[in-house]
């Protein structure tokens, strides 16, 4: 009974520190601006009581000068004596108004070191969440580097979006019976299944949106070209960058992944932005012909950029 108490109680202890240092950006930033709130109310209420200590030091200055000033006690009282006395008054005022103000200042820094640790921790988990991000995306491309090479592109993209292909029977310009091999979405599958985890729909969530399709077009391809600008300017661009230009919410994704712009085109991306306005599905071409005021959107983006900036 008494070893199950124990680890019932060392579970409950370890949860308790797992907890705690899960959330240790939280608790040291909420501790901070806490302190921060306490400490700025300590030192006003100390300022209130300095007035009397500055009262006191200015008195004492003025008894000083008085009697330096008296001619009958120049003999025993000299100009040594009332730089000591000062330099006495000085210390002892600096001591008093640092004792009434020390409370303030402790818990002041004491705050500022909380959440300069608290932003010292989750900058170490975003590296780390990077790093690991950077993992998995170079281990998925050498994966399909792998497919393309043994299997040819078409396998490749048949896989990653989930397509089934078949052939048909079609003629060409002069009337002859070719057979193309076309790919379509299997009915029982998600129909945004093909899409990358980037994509996201520009629609009345968006606060540049209209209900006309060809304004929409037209502010789609200008931020896309400024997108594009952006990237040449400054030879990176994150994806949430694009998302907060066209209004869209951010992702945790978006702020490791995007572009890289290199002018004589050595990067393994396209070296451009492209929103994919003219996909060659049903959905895009309805809405570039002017028949929807939707779109989906799918961003080219290279893959992890964090650690290549």
């Amino acid at each position: 009974m008494k070893n199950e108490l124990i680890t019932k109680a060392s579970t409950i202890i370890c949860k308790a520190q797992y907890q705690l240092k899960k959330h240790s950006p939280e608790i040291l930033l909420a501790a901070g601006l806490v302190g921060t709130v306490a400490g700025t109310v300590l030192a006003c209420k100390a300022t209130t009581k300095a007035g009397k200590i500055l009262e006191e030091k200015n008195r004492m200055i003025e008894d000083v000068h008085t009697c330096l000033e008296d001619k009958e006690m120049v003999p025993e009282y000299t100009e040594e004596d009332s730089k000591k006395d000062l330099t006495m008054i000085y210390a002892k005022t600096g001591l008093e108004l640092f004792k009434l103000y020390s409370p303030a200042i402790g818990i002041m820094t004491l705050s500022f070191m909380s959440i300069v640790a608290g932003h010292k921790i989750l900058k170490g988990r975003n590296i780390a969440i990077a790093a690991a991000y950077a993992a998995v995306d170079k281990g998925f491309k050498k994966y399909r580097s792998n497919v393309v090479e043994r299997f040819g592109e078409n396998v490749d993209q048949e896989l990653r979006f989930g397509l089934k292909s078949k052939e048909v029977k079609k003629k060409d310009k002069d009337g002859k019976t070719i057979k193309e091999t076309e790919y379509y979405i299997d009915s029982e599958g998600n129909p945004l299944d093909h899409i990358s985890e980037y994509a996201r729909f520009f629609d009345a969530a968006s606060e540049n949106f209209a209900k006309d399709p060809e304004y929409n077009m037209m502010f789609l391809r200008r931020q896309q070209d400024y997108a594009n600008e952006m990237l040449k300017a400054r030879g990176h661009l994150f994806l949430n960058e694009v998302y907060d230009l066209l209004d869209i919410p951010r992702s945790k994704a978006g702020q490791v992944v995007g572009w890289i712009y290199d002018k004589n085109g050595n990067t393994k991306g396209d070296n451009y932005v492209d929103f994919g306005l003219y996909k060659n599905d049903q959905g895009t071409r309805r809405f570039v012909n002017g028949l929807e005021y939707n779109i989906l959107l799918d961003f080219n983006v290279d893959g992890v950029i964090y650690d290549l900036i």
